[in-house]
């Protein structure tokens, strides 16, 4: 067991516990607790965003799936940031002007329906499992390779630290320890990032050159097809990938932690620019995992390729490094997880619990007390089924919660903004179909059945032939959506969508001028 790996573990679990302990003290009410009291500036939310993206998924996963499929692994990187283009111009705005501590307050602006927050928090709880899963993956294969822990209790304790972030600090606690792990993986990326143009006398074009050779793959390494051989598999990953963050619920929420729509638009440019360049950066680590490591050694240490990262870093760096990247991994999957949950949670005690359960009159201390039981039992539901994953690579578990995302919630946030006769059953048949359609197409692929023991969860010839269900799934989403709003066009409530539309452009300034009687060409 390293020494240097337990002192950077014990000296950043020590910093991220102080950091609760001090948001504990300014977390006093429900809108504290859920939204940090929408206090965050756009360069602080935009540093939350990225630690909320940059996950142990991204750091892990990425680097490992370009070690070991080149090219295709790429298919991961440049879906996700092409999806920053859609999350600024058509949700970060509305969003900020319509929503409260949810997404569901959003839709419920329009639609005043319980059936449609009760839907869209359910979706919310089941985004949120399927993204944590994937950090607790990553969370039990680095524990075992790092301490010698065995995956099962790295899981647990993990699910255990992270609880502290949410019970006691909420959204404030969860907020700063993205922002700080933020900073650490880009500072470690970036470092090894240097050492590997170093090993190439910092000649870009020398890498790929290189790579042609570098690999038992040979050329093949920088063509798509290793992974992907069919081409629908790549196109339906990347719709995933690329319309999926509009609909993630741990990221939406995050523009509600700002003062106003400039400051949630600032937010996305900010950290549009940290993902962009960590992404990037991630390629060129894949690769000189690849060269460096080998491939042997990497499946060696997770036959998904999730210790690439860690190990490239010990070539490079020694212990030293080594175990400062493995630490910084450790926040990464701390803080995620601590968000993920914060969002499932929200959803649970907010939409559920006092909307319907208690018709929107349980009291902030009844609310926080809720969120902080539901933390519990997800994070609980999440271990327990994170201990059958293991053999997946953390990358493409988060694209499928990505893949979730962009077939039911995506398609009810667009009609919502932007369909004048969507109804209530619209968005409730939606976001069901979405829904359903993903898990039951990535429980018949070849993600979760090979005929090959050991190369999936399940032994068997899948039924469905695409890894990823995205191409299927997302326009089931909004078939679903216009189908059920067609059919029910004499019993489904549309809500007010003139006033929607207002509002989600200018916030509440427009409800409350309006009600002062100021005339209505002023926001024309």
């Amino acid at each position: 067991m390293n020494v240097s790996v337990i002192l950077m573990f014990t000296a950043i679990l020590l910093l991220s516990l102080w950091v609760t302990y001090f948001a504990s003290k300014r977390t006093s009410g429900a809108k504290s607790f859920y939204t940090a009291g929408g206090g965050l500036s756009g360069w602080q939310n935009g540093l939350a965003i990225s630690g909320d993206f940059m996950s142990a998924s991204s750091f892990l996963g990425l680097i490992g799936a370009v070690s070991l499929i080149g090219f295709d692994g790429i298919f991961l990187v440049y879906g996700a940031l092409v999806s920053y283009v859609i999350v600024m111009l058509l949700v970060a705005e509305p969003l900020r002007n319509l929503g409260t501590y949810t997404l569901a307050d959003m839709i419920d602006v329009r639609f005043k329906r319980k059936q449609v927050r009760g839907v869209t928090a359910f979706n919310t709880l089941s985004i949120s499992i399927f993204y944590m899963i994937a950090q607790l993956v990553a969370a039990g294969t680095l524990f075992r390779l790092l301490l010698n822990v065995p995956y099962e209790l790295s899981v647990g304790a993990v699910g255990v630290i992270m609880l502290m972030f949410v019970i006691f600090g909420g959204m404030t606690a969860t907020s700063m320890v993205q922002m700080i792990k933020a900073v650490l993986l880009f500072t470690g990326t970036f470092i090894i990032f240097l050492l590997v143009l170093g090993k190439f006398d910092f000649n870009v074009m020398a890498i790929f050159e290189e790579m042609k050779s570098a690999t038992s793959l040979k050329e093949a390494y920088l063509h798509p097809g290793v992974k992907y051989g069919n081409g629908l598999d790549a196109i339906s990953l990347t719709l995933g990938l690329v319309l999926g963050t509009a609909g993630l619920p741990h990221l939406l929420i995050r523009f509600l932690t700002v003062p106003d729509a400039q400051t949630a638009r600032k937010s996305v440019v900010y950290s549009a620019w940290i993902i962009g360049l960590f992404y990037l950066m991630t390629i060129i680590l894949g690769f000189g995992a690849a060269k460096f490591v080998g491939e042997k050694a990497i499946k060696a240490a997770n036959g998904a390729g999730n210790m690439a990262a860690p190990l490239l870093a010990d070539f490079l760096g020694g212990d030293l490094l080594f175990s400062f990247i493995a630490a910084v991994a450790f926040a990464t999957i701390l803080a995620v997880v601590a968000g993920i949950v914060m969002s499932g949670a929200t959803a649970f005690s907010h939409d559920f619990y006092n909307e319907i359960v208690k018709d929107g009159k349980a009291t902030e201390q009844q609310q926080v007390r809720m969120a902080r039981a539901a933390s519990v039992g997800i994070t609980v539901m999440a271990i327990l089924i994170a201990l059958f994953v293991q053999s997946m690579n953390v990358a493409f578990l988060s694209s499928l919660a990505l893949t979730v995302a962009a077939s039911s919630n995506f398609p009810v946030i667009l009609f919502t903004l932007f369909w004048k006769t969507f109804n209530h059953i619209g968005a409730i048949t939606g976001m069901l179909t979405g829904l359903l359609s993903t898990i039951v197409l990535v429980m018949l692929s070849p993600s979760v059945w090979d005929p090959v023991p050991g190369g999936a969860i399940f032994t068997g010839e899948a039924l469905f032939p695409l890894t990823s269900p995205g191409i299927i799934s997302i326009p089931l989403g909004f078939l679903g959506c216009y189908v059920g709003t067609v059919l029910s066009r004499t019993r489904g409530v549309k809500g007010n969508f003139d006033d929607i539309v207002v509002k989600s452009m200018i916030g509440e300034s427009y409800l409350q001028t309006k009600t002062e009687g100021v005339k209505d060409d002023v926001y024309i």
